[in-house]
């Protein structure tokens, strides 16, 4: 039964609101698809994020006017599926590429992220990347491995110092075992003990009285 005027553009106007969000897209086809196998190929497309539709060739380019996928939706032929996401685009291609490997009856015919048409091998390539959540793991990784080998280096030194002042203590190398030294007598050029100032005027003055006066 064909579609009235006033149908078309509701299916044109409820998948234009649809695309509006999404940023990639895989444009597919396929043959003999049975409804168990249909009910498959959705539920893998929604856990990896993205929605599924079918599409008629003359209303997907209305329907993606405007959108980020607008350019994977023009001149499509023969049977057309999409499967597109505003999430991941990565998830979404391994997912679909996952499920193709073991279903010869969907195929794909070109995909599209953030506006760049991608041929079949890409859209294969793109499988193979890794996803948004295993890039920032490892960007985490990265990020926090530096400062965990600071830590450990640090606290391995706190550790060995540790070790080294209790060898130290336990020694008895922090107890001064050495009594004062007394002051010494400074020595004269003659290597006598200088005498003190005032002994030396008691001197004199003794050989000042022992001499004789003269008349």
């Amino acid at each position: 039964m064909a579609l009235t005027k006033q149908k078309k553009n509701e299916k044109v106007a409820a998948l234009a609101g649809e695309l509006q969000t999404a940023t990639a897209a895989i444009i597919g086809t396929f043959t003999a698809m049975t409804a168990s196998k249909d009910f498959e190929l959705r539920k893998t497309v929604r856990g990896a994020g993205g929605k599924y539709q079918v599409l008629k060739n003359k209303l997907a380019p209305k329907a993606g006017a405007g959108t980020q996928i607008e350019g994977a939706l023009g001149g499509l032929k023969g049977v057309s599926a999409i499967a597109y996401t505003s999430g991941d685009p990565v998830a979404l291609a391994k997912a679909l590429s996952a499920w193709v490997k073991d279903n010869s009856q969907f195929t794909f015919k070109l995909g599209i992220v953030d506006g760049n048409v991608l041929n079949v091998a890409e859209v294969n390539d793109l499988a193979l990347l890794p996803g948004k959540e295993e890039l920032f793991s490892k960007l985490l990784f990265l990020i926090n491995a530096p400062a965990t080998r600071l830590a450990t280096v640090l606290n391995a030194t706190g550790r060995n110092l540790a070790v080294v002042l209790d060898q130290a203590a336990q020694q008895g190398k922090f107890t001064s075992t050495a009594a004062p030294a007394a002051s010494a007598p400074a020595v004269t050029s003659e290597g006598d003990p200088a005498q003190p100032e005032d002994g030396a005027d008691s001197q004199a003055g003794q050989a000042a009285t022992e001499a004789p006066v003269e008349g």
